[in-house]
C-alpha cells in the first residue's frame, strides 16, 4: 500500500489497500481505474441522520429514527424465492404504535431467513430507521435498521452507494472511506467556470457528504451536482476542440475549388431531378473543405428521403476528377447493394470504374476488386465492414464515405479514412440528431444539414390503427394493391430469441396470406443467408412480391417507389427514430406514401402520447428531440459510440443544456488563444483520448 504522502488523485485504486481485493478488480473491470475515477461514483442518496422522534413525526419521503412497541407480527412464505441450500424464505411485516397507541407504522422485510424471522418474532418493542414510504395510505420502511441503532447517534449521514460490477454499496463506501482527508481538499483545476458554482473539488467533497451537517442542504446539493455536470461538458468540449485542432494541422490531400461552380452544374446533370438548395449549399461547403488545409471530417444529417445519397456522389464525383478514388461504407449488404446499384447507372453518364466489395464474395471476385483498389482502375468502391480490412489497399484514397455512421465505432471509421494519408471523410446520417447530441458526441466534426425534400417526391401521411379501424386499414391495403402498388408489413423484434423474431414473423405472413390470397407475399428477415436475402429484395424491387412481410432490416437500404404503404405492427415496441426511418421507405416518389401503426390492443396513454408525435408531424428533427426526451441520449441509436466521449455520469444533456451550451462558449473563447494546445487541463484530456493521435 502506497504510503499518504505519496497518493495522490492519480494514483491507482490499488494504492488505497495492502492487497488487491475483488472489490478493487471489480471496479478496475469497468474503468475506474485512479482515485479520482472513485470519487465520480457518487451516492445514489445522502440522508442526515436525525434525532429519534415520535411516530407522529414522520413524513412520507424522509429518514425516520424511531421506537415504539410491536403490535403485530406477520410473516408469510415466499414461494417464489429460496435461500441457500433451498431454505425457505418469508416476507415479513411489523406494526409498530407509539406508547401511546395513537400512531403506527408498518415495517416490511423480503425474503428473509429463519434465522431473521425468529429473531424479530421475539420483540416486544423495537428501534428501527429508514426511508418513510407511502403506500395505500399507509406509512411505512422497507428493509429498515434494526440493529446499532444507538450508534447513528456517532453519523452525520446515512450515504447509500450505488451498486457497480457487483460492488455492494457497503464495500464501495468502505473502499471510499479510505480515500485520505488531504486529497478531497486537493487544488480546484482553473477553468472559466460558472461564479455561482463551486469548484470541482468542493463540489465532489459535498456530494459525498465530506461536509458538516450544518453546511449540507438541498441547495448546495443542486449547486454541486450542476457544477459536476459542467465540468463533464466543458472537458468534453476540449476533447472534441483538440481533435478539431490536430486535424486541422494535419497534411491533407488538397482538390483544387477553382472550377466548383461549374463542376456542381455538369455533377448535378447526371440526376433526373434537379439538386434542392439544401443539397447545393452542402456540397459547395463540401467542395471547399476538400481543399484544404486539413482533411475533411465533416457529418451531413438529414431526413428520410432528403438526397443525402445525391450529395455524397457528387462529392464523390469531385475527388475522382481529381485523380483519387472514393470507398463508400455502408453497414448491411442490402444497403451497399443498393448504393453500387445506383452508382453502376450515375458511372455509365459520368465515365469512371465502380466496384462492390462485400464479405461474402467468393477469392476470386475479392482479388479482383482488391487488385483494381491497389492499382488505380477502380475509382469508386462500396462495400461493408469488408471495406477497412488490412487486404485492403488504395493506390490513392480521396475521400471515406461512411453511411449510417452512428452503426460504426470511431475506430473503424480511423481505420478506413487511414488507408491513405490526408484522405477525407464524409459522415452521413440518416437519423436526423438534436443540437445538444450534436455537440456532445459529434463535437469534433463539422456538420451540414439538408431539410428540403426533392421536388419529385410525394412524402408519406401517419395514422394510428386501433382494433376498432383494422378492417378498415385491410381494405386500404386490397385496394393499393389492386392498383398495383406494393406494401410492406414489418414486425418488432422479439429481443430475447431470435427464434421467436422469425415464429412472431412467419405468424404475421399466414395471417397476411389469408386476407389476401391472390397476391403474392413473401417473408424477410435477418437469419437469411445474405443471396436469399438478396433474392427477396431483388423480387420486391421487380415488383415480382406485392406484399412484403420483415423485420426492421428494411429500415435502410431499400428503394422501391411503387411500395406507398408501411404497415408497423405493435409500434409502441420501436422507437419513434426507428419509426420514422421505417415510413421513410415509402413516398420516396411520384406516388404518395402511407404508414399505419398497427396497435393490436389500446395502446397505454404514453405509448399513444409517443405515437401520436409520429401521426402529427414529418419533421425528423422534432421527432428526434421527442425520441431523446422519451429514451434518453445512450438509447437513440441503439448502438454505443466507442471514442464518442461518453464518459459523462452526471451530465444530461436534455435538463443540462444551458451548462451544455456555456462550455461549448467558454472552450471555444479558450482555443482561440495562442497557447490552448499547451493548457495543463488540455494536455491531460488530450493524452486521454486515443483519437486524437489517430485522426
Amino acid at each position: 500500500m502506497t504510503t499518504i504522502k505519496e497518493i495522490s488523485l492519480n494514483s491507482p485504486l490499488r494504492s488505497l489497500s495492502k492487497r488487491v481485493t475483488k472489490t478493487i478488480e471489480a471496479l478496475e473491470s469497468t474503468g475506474v481505474a485512479s482515485i479520482f475515477d472513485l470519487m465520480w461514483l457518487l451516492p445514489l442518496r445522502v440522508h442526515k441522520v436525525p434525532p429519534i422522534q415520535p411516530i407522529s413525526m414522520a413524513k412520507d419521503n424522509t429518514y425516520f429514527r424511531g421506537s415504539g412497541k410491536v403490535a403485530s407480527f406477520q410473516s408469510r412464505p415466499n414461494f417464489r424465492a429460496k435461500g441457500k441450500n433451498r431454505v425457505a424464505l418469508s416476507n415479513l411485516t411489523i406494526i409498530v404504535c407509539d406508547r401511546d397507541n395513537q400512531e403506527s407504522i408498518q415495517l416490511k422485510w423480503f425474503n428473509c431467513y429463519p434465522s431473521v424471522v425468529q429473531k424479530l418474532q421475539s420483540l416486544d418493542s423495537i428501534s428501527f430507521a429508514g426511508v418513510i414510504q407511502s403506500f395505500q395510505g399507509n406509512l411505512q420502511i422497507v428493509s429498515p435498521e434494526t440493529s446499532d441503532i444507538e450508534s447513528l447517534d456517532a453519523k452525520n449521514f446515512i450515504i447509500q452507494y450505488p451498486t457497480v460490477a457487483g460492488v455492494s454499496s457497503t464495500n464501495l463506501k468502505k473502499l471510499i472511506d479510505k480515500i485520505p482527508e488531504s486529497l478531497w481538499h486537493s487544488a480546484d483545476v482553473s477553468i472559466p467556470i460558472p461564479s455561482d458554482l463551486p469548484g470541482l473539488m468542493e463540489a465532489l467533497r459535498f456530494l459525498h457528504a465530506k461536509v458538516s451537517p450544518e453546511k449540507w442542504h438541498e441547495d448546495a446539493k443542486t449547486k454541486a451536482r450542476k457544477a459536476l455536470a459542467y465540468y463533464e461538458f466543458f472537458f468534453e468540449q476540449i476533447k472534441h476542440r483538440v481533435r478539431k485542432k490536430k486535424l486541422n494541422q494535419s497534411a491533407a490531400i488538397s482538390i483544387s475549388n477553382q472550377n466548383s461552380k461549374s463542376d456542381l452544374e455538369r455533377f448535378s446533370g447526371f440526376f433526373p431531378y434537379e439538386l434542392t438548395c439544401d443539397q447545393t449549399s452542402t456540397l459547395e461547403t463540401i467542395f471547399s473543405d476538400l481543399q484544404g488545409p486539413g482533411p475533411m471530417m465533416r457529418m451531413v444529417q438529414g431526413d428520410v428521403g432528403c438526397g443525402k445519397t445525391t450529395v455524397a456522389f457528387c462529392s464523390g464525383l469531385k475527388v475522382i476528377q481529381a485523380g483519387h478514388q472514393v470507398a463508400l461504407m455502408a453497414p448491411t449488404e442490402s444497403l451497399a447493394q443498393q448504393h453500387f446499384k445506383n452508382l453502376l447507372e450515375l458511372s455509365k453518364l459520368a465515365n469512371f470504374t465502380p466496384a462492390l466489395l462485400l464479405g461474402g464474395f467468393s477469392n476470386s471476385q475479392k482479388t479482383s476488386v482488391l487488385s483494381g483498389l491497389k492499382e488505380g482502375s477502380i475509382n469508386f468502391v462500396v462495400g461493408t465492414h469488408s471495406l477497412f480490412q488490412d487486404s485492403v489497399e488504395f493506390k490513392s484514397l480521396g475521400l471515406a464515405i461512411i453511411d449510417e455512421q452512428h452503426k460504426f465505432g470511431v475506430n473503424q471509421r480511423i481505420k478506413l479514412v487511414g488507408k491513405t494519408e490526408g484522405a477525407h471523410c464524409l459522415l452521413m446520417s440518416a437519423t436526423p440528431i438534436p443540437r445538444s447530441l450534436s455537440l456532445t458526441q459529434y463535437g469534433d466534426l463539422e456538420i451540414s444539414i439538408i431539410k428540403t425534400l426533392p421536388g419529385h417526391r410525394k412524402g408519406f401521411k401517419t395514422k394510428i390503427i386501433t382494433p376498432d379501424t383494422y378492417t378498415k386499414f385491410l381494405s386500404f391495403i386490397k385496394t393499393r394493391l389492386s392498383m398495383g402498388e406494393q406494401a410492406y408489413i414489418v414486425v418488432p423484434a422479439i429481443e430475447e430469441s431470435e427464434g421467436m423474431d422469425i415464429a412472431n414473423l412467419n405468424e404475421t405472413l399466414l395471417r397476411f396470406k389469408k386476407y389476401f390470397p391472390d397476391h403474392e407475399i413473401q417473408g424477410l428477415h435477418g437469419q437469411l443467408k445474405s443471396d436469399e436475402k438478396q433474392a427477396v429484395l431483388n423480387d420486391f424491387t421487380k415488383g415480382d412480391i406485392d406484399l412484403l412481410v420483415s423485420t426492421s432490416v428494411v429500415e435502410v437500404g431499400i428503394d422501391v417507389e411503387n411500395a406507398t404503404v408501411m404497415a408497423i405492427i405493435n409500434p409502441e415496441r420501436f422507437g419513434l427514430s426507428s419509426l420514422h426511418q421505417l415510413r421513410g421507405r415509402v413516398g420516396r416518389g411520384t406516388k404518395p406514401g402511407f404508414c399505419f401503426l398497427v396497435c393490436d390492443k389500446i395502446p397505454s396513454v404514453d405509448s399513444l402520447e409517443r405515437l401520436r408525435v409520429i401521426e402529427s408531424t414529418s419533421d425528423g428533427f422534432k421527432i428526434a428531440e421527442e425520441d431523446l426526451r422519451i429514451r434518453g441520449e445512450g438509447d437513440l441509436f441503439g448502438t454505443s459510440q466507442s471514442g464518442s466521449g461518453g464518459f459523462r455520469r452526471v451530465a444530461n444533456i436534455g435538463s443540462d443544456y444551458e451548462l451544455l451550451e456555456l462550455a461549448r462558449s467558454n472552450v471555444e473563447e479558450l482555443s482561440l488563444k495562442p497557447d490552448f494546445l499547451n493548457l495543463s487541463y488540455v494536455i491531460a484530456m488530450a493524452q486521454n483520448d486515443h483519437v486524437v493521435y489517430t485522426v
